[in-house]
């Protein structure tokens, strides 16, 4: 009886709020929403794939490299092979010879296609190789462009086996030594991540310092080290992160929130149809981030939502609930018996981040609900090479806004931009500068 009403609690506040969020929520939403000014569901659907909606994008309906190559530049794709089996596809737009490597690295449920949604001359990546950058684009295990193993298949549970640890003790290390290997460099790489591919990056650079040492400089946009103070709903998952009846019965044992045919639908007409549809698609995203009206561009809806969620392991995502549990940054937590087989303690082995032998700038909002201001602080405080810490001048600047806000290049990328100035390889000799940002915030 009692685990009768627990699940029924947990269905309640979880799958209106996470799960439901990219799928459910928004598509029968929507559904109802239109279905009352027409005679049937049918007639819906026609509607819908029929409506001439003006400023269609193709993109879409484009692979991260064709949307890139339709932008103008030029598109390559490479595999990278993990140390532990994993294929992941790394794009990049290439620059001239002898030009600075610059890994971009997306976050939770993101892919590369994050770096380039906005388009020409607002994307990031695209302000990156305007500036003669060599521009490499990561896909972590598991999301749309990662999904091969040399032994394991999608539908084996062992291939979902990891979490944001694995990422980075296994996925960095291999395409950052990939990178350099194919430029003939031994060092001088140039780090940016978003949220998770910050979180990836810390677990690398403590864990692997030797690796980390090749990085020149990181700069973390919405960084996501501890967890104490997160706003989204994504807290609600918090208290059941050690039940894995639960986790698997409302989030899937295996794959958590892949791209679908719902979502692809969506994409192209269920997300423009007019200004009532518009808002529900954003709020959909907003509703997990933080909300952001005045810097999110509706058009960019059908084109996020065929690209985002890319996927990732169920894992993944327990394993930032068990960090909001337990106020630590820490490996994942297996239980007390578990625990004593795989780290020889009851409580898993918190990331020591003092080793981390790079300097790290902080770009960060105060509207930012999964990295909160506090936390942040907290997380540079505990780094050892401080480059500065730099808070959005623009209160309602959100998690998704450092990719797709409007004028992200303006408040974000023109001081990110000049920052890694000083570390191109052609300015060698030159030592780290001191901190930079006058906002210490």
């Amino acid at each position: 009886m009692q685990y009768s009403l627990l699940c029924n609690f947990v269905q309640m506040n979880l799958e209106m709020t996470i799960r439901g969020f990219y799928s459910f929520l928004t598509f029968w939403v929507l559904v109802l929403f239109n279905v009352s000014a027409h005679n049937t569901f049918m007639e819906f659907i026609e509607t819908a794939v029929h409506v001439k909606y003006s400023g269609y994008n193709p993109d879409i309906d484009l692979t991260t490299p064709n949307i890139i190559r339709r932008a103008g530049y030029h598109a390559e794709a490479h595999t990278v092979e993990t140390d532990d089996g994993y294929l992941l596809t790394v794009h990049r737009i290439p620059g001239k010879p002898g030009s600075t490597p610059v890994l971009l690295q997306h976050g939770l449920l993101g892919s590369s296609a994050d770096w380039i949604l906005p388009g020409k001359g607002k994307a990031f990546a695209y302000l990156l190789a305007n500036q003669g950058y060599d521009v490499w684009l990561g896909n972590a295990r598991g999301n749309t462009y990662s999904r091969s193993h040399a032994s394991l298949s999608t539908s084996d549970s062992k291939f979902w086996d990891f979490s944001w640890h694995e990422m980075g003790i296994h996925d960095l290390p291999a395409v950052i030594s990939y990178i350099l290997e194919l430029k003939n460099q031994e060092n001088g790489l140039i780090y940016v991540g978003h949220s998770m591919g910050t979180t990836m990056f810390y677990v690398m650079a403590s864990e692997h310092p030797e690796i980390a040492r090749k990085v020149s400089a990181m700069f973390s946009l919405a960084p996501v080290g501890f967890m104490n103070h997160v706003k989204s709903p994504i807290r609600i998952v918090a208290p059941f992160s050690h039940d894995i009846e639960i986790i698997a019965h409302f989030f899937g044992a295996n794959e958590f929130l892949p791209q679908n045919m719902i979502l692809r639908f969506l994409a192209k007409y269920g997300c423009d149809i007019d200004t009532s549809e518009e808002k529900i698609c954003a709020n959909s995203i907003f509703v997990l981030c933080g909300f952001d009206q005045a810097q999110f561009n509706n058009t960019l809806m059908p084109i996020i939502l065929n690209h985002t969620p890319a996927g990732t392991s169920t894992k993944s995502l327990v394993h930032y609930a068990q960090e909001i549990t337990s106020g630590k940054f820490r490996q994942y937590d297996y239980g007390t018996e578990k625990n004593k087989e795989l780290y020889n303690s009851t409580n898993p082995p918190e990331y020591i981040l003092s080793n981390i032998d790079v300097p790290i700038a902080f770009y960060y909002a105060d509207n930012d609900w999964l990295a909160s201001s506090v936390d942040v602080d907290r997380l540079y405080k505990e780094l050892p090479k401080k480059l500065g810490k730099y808070k959005v001048d623009f209160p309602k600047f959100n998690h998704l806004d450092f990719l797709w806000g409007i004028d992200a290049p303006k408040l974000v990328y023109e001081r990110l931009l000049s920052s890694m100035k000083k570390y191109n390889k052609k300015k060698e000799g030159m030592g780290f500068p001191k901190i930079f940002m006058s906002r210490e915030e």
